[in-house]
């Protein structure tokens, strides 16, 4: 049985939120589409994963930035899912798909393997108790199942402000035969967040990291 990575949350879904949610016009991609393939939603544009994106506000910012790449946005949350949705309308974009889901899941079930460009892995739960520390994303086995469904040269992109877990993210990445690279300084490309500002506001540093997928 699978270990769950994230913290099941509840939180009040306002009425913009639910309009959002409520619109079917194909940005909201569910588990059970028999028809989802990259190709049919992105005409061949490469594509890219984010798991995980709070409000959406700076993943809205980064897709404005690369119309020339497809993104296949990922929450659990349903408010913030609403709050994406309404920001992928309002700025006519084209190139965001959005799902409610297990990010692990979605990648057993419905990515085949060699067919992502990349990953955006902001600001995970750090898990921060010893005990918890198992259901952390950035392990070696999900360091695999990502390695497996990525495209040689595919890049992975992480952040986080918990420095036990930037050194957890280095000693799984490093010793990991799929992926190579490091701490990087922070992409330009990569805004800031309310979430990461308030990190820095209470003195905590940001470790931002980047690995490409190795050749088979």
């Amino acid at each position: 049985m699978s270990i769950r990575t994230y913290k099941p949350r509840r939180g009040r879904v306002t009425p913009r939120q639910a309009a959002a949610l409520d619109l079917r016009d194909g940005l909201l991609i569910d588990m059970d589409d028999a028809g989802f393939t990259l190709e049919g939603e992105w005409g061949g544009l490469p594509v890219i994963m984010e798991i995980g994106f709070g409000t959406g506000a700076a993943t809205v910012e980064m897709a404005q930035q690369r119309l020339d790449l497809g993104l296949l946005a990922i929450d659990v949350h349903t408010p913030g899912i609403g709050d994406l949705l309404h920001r992928v309308r309002a700025a006519g974009l084209t190139n965001v798909r959005v799902m409610e889901a297990d990010a692990l899941e979605v990648l057993r079930a419905m990515i085949p393997e060699g067919s992502l460009a990349g990953y955006r892995l902001y600001f995970p739960d750090p898990w921060p108790k010893a005990r918890h520390h198992k259901r952390r994303l950035v392990t070696p086995e999900h360091a695999t199942l990502l390695g497996t469904r990525a495209k040689p040269s595919a890049t992975w992109d992480l952040a986080t402000d918990w420095a036990p877990y930037a050194e957890q993210m280095l000693d799984v990445l490093d010793a990991h035969p799929m992926w190579e690279g490091g701490v990087i300084a922070r992409p330009s490309e990569r805004p800031i967040t309310r979430f990461e500002q308030t990190a820095l506001d209470q003195g905590r540093a940001i470790t931002d990291l980047r690995y490409v997928r190795t050749a088979d």
